[in-house]
Order: C-alpha cells, then structure tokens, then sequence
C-alpha cells in the first residue's frame, strides 16, 4: 500500500531534503519519526530534492507498506508531537500503489522572496537585496522563459538529467508588501539550481547590467557560465506539489 505524505519545513538548520552521510536532513528525521510510530522501518521517496537552506510550504512524499493505517488522522497528530519545531505534518493519504510523487506531478511551484530592506525577522526566510532594481523590466525578461524549454544554462554543471527541457507555466515578479519582492515560477519540472539561477540572472537585469535581449541569449547559448549567480538558498520556497489523482 502506498502512502503520500504532505510536510512543510524550515530549511535553515538542514542540508537539504535528502538523506545524505554526516548531515541533519529532512528526510531522515521524518524517515526515524515514521520507523518509531510504524515500528517497522520506513523510507521515503520525495517528489523535489530542495537544497540545503531551502524552505518548503507543501513538500510530498511517498511511503510504501504491507498493512493500511489504521488511524492515519492519529499518525500526523503524533508525528507532529514528536518531530522538531521545524518540521510540519500536514496530511498522510493513501494513493494507488503504482501512483510516483516524483513522476506523477503535474507541475511544482516555487517563489523566490527577496527582502527590500534590512528586517531582523525574515533574515532566514529570505534574501535581502536593498539595490535600486527595475522589475518591469525582470518581468519582460521573465516572459522569454516561455519562448523555451531547454534551459541547460540554469542548470548546475555536471547534472546527470537526461534532458533539460521543462515546461515554464508562471514566472512573474510580484511585490508582496513595501518590504517583499516574490518571483513566482511554476513548471511540469525544474532542473537542479534552475530556480535560484534564474532570479541571479533576472537581478542582473533589474540592475541594468544586462538586457532583456542578453537574457535571451544567454538561454539559446545553453552556457551556464554565461548565466548570472546562484542566489541564496534562505529565500526559496517549494510551494506546491500538483498531482491529478
């Protein structure tokens, strides 16, 4: 029987969402709630692999099992009980048991937050960037991504992905209060550092160090070289997961 599982985390204290040696991750602390609640030995398959640093509002994973759940309503009351402050469980729900988190999802969608200026409370959850920035313009470059669907230029070096094509269904800069500037960015996937890559560069537009038609260019070079720095991982948030069950 296979189970999906909805959490949302605070990235800030973990190296990423997947299990890795020597390192405080997600997924290995919901992996140890589950095995003590189940008492069985439990793994999980996530539907993203966000980075260290990186926060999720709505994450999905997958669990499989011989024997249903018999009060899955308890399950997350005690998983929420045990698990740290940084981690929430929002629902478990069973699926059908060919149904992949990872390869049924119809799109997934992230925002980037930018901090406008210096604020002690979002100094985690978001990057600050005090710059003078024109956002029609990173807006007008952010429509070309819909003109393409290779982006190996966003990508991070040496990625082992059979291709680089993914669909883009949003990207929009909009500001969210005087303090908050969100790039909302939705697609079928993303490649690894794709995200993050992409607001580096459209900040490079915003500053008028590169132009909308270099923008373009630099995604038709397929050059991750030619594409502008990884922002920081504290302002990225996987928002949502979407599946047609």
């Amino acid at each position: 029987m296979r189970y999906f599982i909805e959490c949302a985390y605070l990235g800030t204290n973990y190296a990423g969402w997947q299990i890795q040696p020597n390192a405080m991750t997600v997924q290995e602390e919901i992996e140890k709630a589950l095995t003590i609640l189940l008492k069985e030995p439990t793994s999980l398959m996530g539907s993203s692999r966000t980075d260290a640093g990186v926060h999720a509002y709505t994450q999905v994973a997958q669990f499989d099992r011989e024997n249903p759940i018999s009060d899955i309503s308890q399950l997350v009351y005690r998983l929420n009980k045990i698990l740290s402050q940084n981690i929430y469980i929002k629902q478990i729900y069973l699926v059908p048991d060919d149904f992949h988190c990872r390869f049924e999802a119809t799109f997934r969608k992230y925002e980037y937050r930018i901090l406008r200026r210096k604020s002690p409370f979002y100094q985690n959850m978001a990057y600050q960037f005090e710059m003078p920035l024109d956002v029609l313009k990173m807006n007008e470059a952010a429509q070309i991504l819909f003109k393409y669907e290779d982006f190996e230029c966003f990508s991070k070096l040496h990625t082992d992905v059979k291709t680089f094509n993914c669909t883009i269904m949003e990207a929009e800069w909009r500001q969210e209060s005087d303090d908050i500037l969100v790039f909302h960015i939705k697609a079928n996937r993303f490649l690894r550092g794709m995200v993050r890559a992409i607001v580096g560069t459209l900040l490079e537009v915003g500053l008028g160090k590169l132009s909308v038609q270099g923008f373009e260019k630099i995604i038709t070079d397929k050059n991750r070289q030619n594409a502008g720095r990884s922002v920081p991982a504290q302002g990225l948030f996987l928002m949502e997961v979407n599946y047609e069950l």
